[in-house]
Order: structure tokens, then C-alpha cells, then sequence
């Protein structure tokens, strides 16, 4: 499905965060991967993307500092010279975004979640735009944020944001033959979400009751394979789309009756 495509697939943590399940079907489908991390996070990525055929690289990108953006551009230039897609896997908020601290939060936090989960969607594509010639792919990962969730907050509102950020950019790089797409999943249970989001566990059973398919909060390979669907040919003609990936919770209004 891969086969030749180029790709760079930020957020990779552990071997149990969803881009780490995207990374390794893209390389089963074909594709030659760059990832990126930041940070304390580097050498935890770094033991990650051992584990994966090859190993690919892992390139310095924090989404707060523009210069990291424009350095990223400039190493996959002289490696590569184009790319084919990217994933942004990337998402967080200070503690006291979250955890039903709505009416509470700093300001200051709510903007930080909203600039590092949903700006950096548009940064990262403008920055890496450039390096991509039509057919190429843009594709973020979501939560759904049609509705309000307990506990998830400011997050939720960051997620609304990125939702609304895709259609822009899909409205203005369509004319050059982009896609942009978002892969809504459900629950699952990241390093982030189990130990940062409190109530996870709880959601994730609720969520598995009430899906028609059921849901496995520990196993992200369905995402995965929406992801890379999204940034395969297959998808020529989709953009500006939230593909959920959720077991068909947003399906139903009430839990099924088992």
C-alpha cells in the first residue's frame, strides 16, 4: 500500500502509543520512515524505533520552537528532497487542563494545549509543505470533540481546534494536490492517556459496552491501519475528513442492550 512513499511520523513513544502501530504497518506496507521527539522523550523514542525494522532515524522536532521546524525541513531536504506524508501525532496539556478543572484552568495552560495540539498541525504541515508535490498526504490523529467528555477538558477543545484546523488546510492546499485528514480513535491506552488522563480506564470500559464492534483499548493496529490508509493512493480523492476509528461508538445514542 506504502510502497515507495516517504514518510515522517512524529509523536512515536513507547511501542504502545498509537504512532509507534503506525510506523510499523507503514513499514510493513513499504514506506521509508523518518520519526521525530524532543527532549527527555529523544532516548525513549530512540529504544522505540530500535525495535522497528531498519531502525529508522529519529530527527529533533519540538513543535514550540520554530527553528526546530525549519531545521527539520532542511535535514529531510538533503536526505530525501521530497516527502510523500506526515503524521502529526502530537498532543498535550499541562496537568491543570485537565481532570474536570474546567472552570479553573489558567488561561495560560488552555493556550498552551491549544498551540501544542492543534497549532502545531498547521506549523508542521506549512513547514514540511515545500517538500511535498501533489498526491501527498497530511494526516493527524483526533479524539472526537463533537461532544464534551469528563475529565478531558481543555484537551477536548484543543481537539475541536485541530478538527477545525484540518478543513482549513485542506480548503487551501487542495489547489496543490494535498490531502489533509484526520483519524479519530478511540481510547487508548497510551502512556499519555493511561497516566496523564484521569477516569481513562473507566472510559475505555464504558467505551468497549457500548460500541457495536466492541472496543480493545490496548490495541492500536486498527488505528494504525486507518492512518496509513489515509496516506496511501487509496485515499486520492479524500480530504478535509475525520475517519473514526472508535469501533462505531459515535454510532449510537445509547449503550447497546447485551
Amino acid at each position: 500500500m506504502l510502497a515507495g512513499k516517504r514518510l515522517v511520523i512524529t509523536g512515536v513513544l513507547t511501542r504502545h502509543s498509537i504512532a509507534y502501530a503506525v510506523a510499523r504497518e507503514a513499514l510493513r506496507q513499504g514506506a521509508e520512515l523518518v520519526l521525530t521527539s524532543f527532549g527527555r522523550a529523544f532516548s525513549i523514542t530512540k529504544r522505540s524505533a530500535s525495535r522497528l525494522p531498519g531502525p529508522p532515524d529519529v530527527l529533533e522536532l519540538d513543535v514550540t520552537r520554530p527553528q526546530d521546524f525549519e531545521r527539520l525541513r532542511g535535514t529531510l531536504a538533503d536526505r530525501w528532497g521530497c516527502i510523500d506524508g506526515v503524521v502529526h501525532a502530537i498532543a498535550g496539556a499541562p496537568a491543570d487542563a485537565l481532570g474536570g478543572g474546567f472552570l479553573q484552568t489558567p488561561s495560560s495552560s488552555a493556550v498552551e494545549a491549544f498551540m501544542v495540539s492543534a497549532v502545531s498541525f498547521r506549523d508542521l504541515a506549512v513547514a514540511l509543505l515545500p517538500l511535498m508535490d501533489r498526491g501527498s498526504s497530511v494526516v493527524g490523529l483526533d479524539f472526537d470533540a463533537s461532544v464534551a467528555w469528563p475529565v478531558y477538558d481543555w484537551m477536548g477543545v484543543a481537539k475541536a481546534s485541530l478538527e477545525s484546523i484540518s478543513r482549513y488546510l485542506a480548503r487551501d492546499l487542495g489547489s496543490q494536490g494535498i490531502r489533509v485528514n484526520l483519524v479519530a480513535a478511540g481510547p487508548i491506552r497510551t502512556v499519555s492517556a493511561s497516566g496523564g488522563l484521569p477516569g481513562f480506564d473507566a472510559m475505555s470500559r464504558g467505551w468497549d459496552a457500548h460500541a457495536p464492534l466492541g472496543w480493545d483499548p490496548d490495541d492500536p493496529s486498527t488505528v494504525a491501519g486507518a492512518v496509513c490508509f489515509m496516506l496511501s493512493d487509496w485515499s486520492a480523492g479524500v480530504t478535509g475528513e475525520i475517519l473514526r476509528v472508535d469501533g462505531g461508538y459515535q454510532a449510537l445514542g445509547a449503550p447497546l442492550m447485551r
